[in-house]
């Protein structure tokens, strides 16, 4: 990288996050979307999850949206018409989605209502495949990961936050017994308008619109390729983000079902379990994210001691708020401290990391299925500290070398997005026959490619001439 590329952009990866920020906060709100819609149109459980399923499709189709217009100008899209404006654009494209909620509350129109969420995480599409490598590429490549996981933490705070807010803006504070499907209106405006107001603040902000991107040495490869999939590192990736968002999601959304049929919980009594693991992914990601602060070593170990408390002071914060008991969560802070030595001997290299946290994310499924009571849902909910910072280890991993296609290589793995859907089904059609507990078998598969990804893909890397390890050597 050039020396300009020595330190984190802070004055432009700050108004990037902001994206990252809504991503979150607009998925986790559709859990909070799904029991209104039910009651709303009277909807059977397989219906409501029309939701979830048209949201994380709209990513795979505006991938191949984004492939066939970049195909059609015989040029990649976002290298046309820059960074920045296809953030801006993205985000058009979703505010565009909250104004269909309108006319879908006025008529009672379940399938405008499921539109209006396509067409939002629609423009989501195109703000992750320009936002990912964005992040990346403001700064050096050896804290790209860490970026990423940063950006990963605001999007965290987003899910931690966004169904309180929503769930406030329905319902109100008396507790909503009568809901009316007129209730998602004006929230779903005023987040629209939030979008708009981003788009404008992105598009003045100093972010680049073309910058200067990881390629892949041209004496060991001669000219770069021509395309995105000729690259091992970006299909093998592909992959690999298809199988971690799948173990990702499909663990969370198996957990209420082992939690009541085979412990006996009330559903009510599940929530705090459920946000608590989305907030494991905030508490993983703030403490991968230290290295993107500072050199100093000594800074960084106490980051790290003090980031992932802070996250888990917000998660308890946030349930004392909702009035849950907390005293099932204290002994979680034991568990936090696994994660601290396992971020530690990743030394911020991201095949390392990935290869230790998908290690211990299958040794952590192992004690969920073969363990009973609360042991087995403490060992289940942990896996969301290890898949905390996978996303930006692959996406990192599988893009670097791209130089020019990274873009396009960024939408490949957007559009694997979708496993998340497919896998969290495969593991409910498996728990048919062998039951919910060892139906997590699905989720070790899925953690056993990571694993290979992680061994295969440094070769391929330092084929390239493309190492993550030489600013780490000097500062351990």
């Amino acid at each position: 990288m050039t020396a300009e590329n020595s330190q984190t952009k802070w004055a432009q990866f700050i108004p990037l996050v902001t994206v990252f920020f809504f991503w979150g906060f607009v998925a986790a709100s559709n859990d909070i979307l799904i029991p209104v819609f039910q009651k709303a149109f009277n909807l059977t459980q397989s219906q409501s999850q029309w939701v979830s399923l048209a949201f994380y499709i709209a990513y795979t189709v505006g991938s191949l949206i984004y492939m066939g217009v970049s195909i059609l100008i015989k040029k990649d899209l976002v290298n046309k018409i820059g960074y920045k404006n296809g953030l801006a654009l993205g985000l058009c494209i979703s505010a565009v989605g909250t104004l269909l909620f309108y006319p879908a509350a006025n008529y009672g129109s379940f399938p405008l209502m499921l539109s209006g969420l396509f067409i939002v995480a629609l423009g989501f599409s195109l703000q992750q495949t320009v936002a990912n490598p964005l992040a990346i590429a403001l700064g050096p490549i050896a804290t790209g990961s860490q970026r990423l996981t940063l950006a990963g933490g605001i999007n965290n705070f987003g899910t931690t936050i966004g169904p309180l807010i929503v769930s406030f803006a329905i319902f109100g504070s008396a507790g909503g017994s009568d809901i009316s499907i007129e209730s998602v209106k004006i929230p779903y405006l005023i987040l629209g308008v939030a979008f708009l107001a981003v788009a404008i603040f992105l598009k003045l902000s100093p972010l680049p619109d073309r910058p200067a991107l990881v390629e892949e040495s041209k004496d060991e490869e001669g000219a770069s390729r021509s395309s995105a999939l000729k690259y091992p590192q970006l299909v093998l990736g592909m992959i690999a983000i298809f199988v971690y968002v799948g173990v990702e999601v499909s663990t969370a959304s198996n957990l209420p079902a082992y939690m009541e049929k085979e412990l006996g919980f009330a559903i009510k009594d599940v929530a705090p379990f459920i946000s608590l693991y989305w907030a494991s992914m905030m508490i993983g990601r703030w403490t991968g994210a230290v290295e993107a602060f500072t050199d100093h070593v000594k800074t960084q170990k106490i980051l790290r001691f003090v980031a992932p408390y802070l996250a888990f002071g917000i998660f308890l914060a946030v349930n004392a708020i909702a009035k849950h008991d907390l005293a099932p969560f204290y002994v979680y802070g034991l568990i936090i401290l696994v994660l601290i030595v396992a971020d530690t001997l990743s030394k911020g290299n991201p095949a390392r990391m990935l290869l230790i946290f998908s290690t211990i994310g299958i040794a952590a499924l192992l004690i969920g299925m073969f363990t009973t009571g609360m042991v087995s849902v403490y060992a289940i909910t942990s896996v969301g500290l290890f898949c905390s910072t996978l996303w930006p280890c692959i996406f990192t991993l599988a893009v670097s070398g791209l130089g020019k296609n990274t873009s396009q290589g960024s939408s490949f793995l957007i559009m694997m997005i979708m496993g998340g859907g497919i896998m969290s089904w495969v593991q409910g059609y498996v728990s048919e026959f062998i039951g919910i507990q060892f139906s997590y078998i699905v989720g070790i598969l899925c953690f056993a490619y990571l694993v290979f990804y992680a061994l295969k893909v440094s070769g391929i890397l330092k084929a390239q001439g493309i190492s993550f390890d030489k600013k780490i050597s000097g500062g351990h």
